[in-house]
């Protein structure tokens, strides 16, 4: 125990420090200056995300050396995440064409299958269903798409960050509800730790954006440590695809409508719904806690039983999520109206 929080200690103070002096250096390499497609008003460095990479790779590397974490999943996120990291940070400085990260990305994203293995067979109902080549082709998607998601979503202050840190600290929550060994805990709990630190700077107000660095970080350190414990049968798929749901509801409606319109995946937009409902409440802070509060009053206890009942886990996964896509329709994710679009009336709360 005392290990355990002298190693959460250690990363959050790392990645603390660490954004104190990405941001030094955004302040005068890195400045995000407001335009018709962001969500903000204020020149604001980004980049900061770079330093919850650096924290975590660090501890996960120290926790290797110690023969606490094995070599397999060592390697997946070390050298997966380094090139995440790298894409992510030439992309902030230069923007790469889409075709080239998404080609880094699946290349990752293959890389954890390597070391990790395949999908195991997926619990539906009474039945486990042995997905084959399918269900290694799919763990790749879904760990580029959890990439991808965080890159996608982290468009206002504190929102991405808070996503991580309920995602981690909740399946760190649910491993130890089902028994996982103490370094699975902690494991999880590490990618939490670091955010916090960032997060702290990334409040809002925010004074340091996270940057494609650290957004495609985490998505891809989340989806690495979602894949290790499937396969190791510490917790199920459904777990992670509930705790995940904000994201995976709002940026999937997004693209899907989008598509359907005709809009370029690759063009940069405002049309999600958190977007929206920032422009209908003039508040980041307001639409970040709703994120926190539907995380954890909503999904996390759905995502625990999901834990807990492993043949009920494919239905508490629909009803987890379809509410969230319902929402996200509603409130006009994907369409190119603004606050005058009758699909989102009902939000209309002041803040």
């Amino acid at each position: 125990m005392v290990a355990a929080i002298m190693a959460c200690v250690l990363v959050f103070a790392l990645a603390f420090g660490g954004t104190a002096v990405v941001r030094r250096y955004a302040l005068r390499r890195l400045i995000d200056l407001p335009n018709s497609r962001s969500s903000h008003a204020t020149p604001t460095p980004r980049g900061g995300g770079i330093a919850i990479a650096g924290a975590h790779l660090a501890a996960v590397t120290i926790a290797w050396a110690l023969g606490v974490l094995p070599s397999s999943f060592t390697l997946a996120l070390l050298l997966g995440g380094l090139a995440v990291v790298l894409v992510g940070f030439v992309d902030d400085h230069r923007p790469l064409p889409a075709l080239w990260r998404l080609a880094i990305h699946f290349a990752a994203a293959t890389w954890v299958l390597v070391c990790l293995g395949s999908l195991p067979p997926v619990q539906f109902g009474s039945h486990a269903v042995d997905l084959g080549l399918a269900g290694s082709v799919l763990a790749a998607v879904f760990v580029v798409w959890f990439l991808n998601l965080f890159n996608f979503m982290d468009g206002i202050d504190g929102i991405a960050a808070v996503q991580a840190i309920t995602m981690t600290a909740g399946a760190s929550g649910l491993a130890l509800l089902c028994g996982s060994p103490d370094e699975v805990v902690l494991t999880l709990l590490l990618p939490a730790c670091a955010t916090a630190g960032f997060l702290l700077w990334n409040w809002p107000p925010a004074r340091i954006f996270m940057g494609d660095a650290g957004s495609g970080y985490l998505g891809f350190a989340i989806g690495c440590l979602a894949h290790w414990t499937v396969v190791e049968r510490h917790l199920s798929i459904w777990a992670w695809l509930i705790l995940g749901g904000v994201f995976l509801a709002d940026a999937t409606t997004t693209l899907l409508v989008r598509a359907a319109t005709g809009a370029s995946p690759a063009e940069a937009h405002r049309s999600h719904a958190y977007q929206r409902l920032v422009r209908r409440w003039s508040s980041h802070r307001r639409v970040t806690l709703s994120v926190v509060a539907t995380n954890v009053f909503w999904l996390l206890p759905l995502a625990a039983a999901a834990a807990w009942w492993p043949a009920s886990g494919a239905a508490l996964t629909v009803v987890a999520l379809l509410p969230l896509f319902v929402c996200a329709w509603l409130l006009g994710a994907g369409r190119p109206g603004d606050l005058g679009d009758p699909w989102c009336r009902w939000s209309k709360a002041a803040p």
